[in-house]
């Protein structure tokens, strides 16, 4: 029954994609990450580092973050299957897995980041992904860049 739910779901993201356009799902998916960070502070978990790993440890991932210098992050989530929660299984269409990742992946972790900590703006590289490597992990690096504060 869940891996038909989980069908339904990824084909009603890909059409919303079609028929929406690439914008229409990156702003429900920037609400809906900057939802569940609320949802964290409100039950006291704070800091970006460990609200992403509650996150992917959700969507069954087990997460590795290292934090490379002050303003990097590297992330590695490795899953139990070749197969992403958000866009399904591999199927050798660098299309898709690029319209997943600008189309939900980015803005649901920017929509999360920019709720959990807005001291920073955020920009994200994927080194690896289940869609385009068929493999297990999800693999990028989160550059954190303070914001300057605008009355200077």
């Amino acid at each position: 029954m869940s891996k038909d739910a989980l069908k339904f779901f990824q084909a009603f993201l890909k059409e919303m994609i079609e028929i929406g356009g690439p914008n229409f799902p990156k702003s429900i998916s920037s609400e809906l990450g900057a939802k569940l960070a609320k949802i964290y502070k409100g039950r006291g978990i704070y800091g970006i580092e460990h609200g992403l790993r509650l996150s992917y440890k959700a969507m069954d991932a087990n997460p590795k973050i290292e934090r490379l210098n002050q303003n990097t992050l590297e992330i590695k989530m490795k899953y139990p299957k070749s197969f992403c929660p958000i866009g399904g299984k591999f199927r050798n269409d660098a299309e898709h897995a690029e319209m997943i990742q600008n189309s939900i992946c980015f803005p649901y972790t920017y929509g999360f980041l920019n709720e959990m900590d807005s001291n920073f703006k955020y920009n994200g590289t994927i080194k690896e992904c289940i869609l385009k490597n068929n493999r297990d992990i999800c693999h990028y690096i989160l550059e954190l860049e303070e914001k300057k504060d605008s009355q200077d």
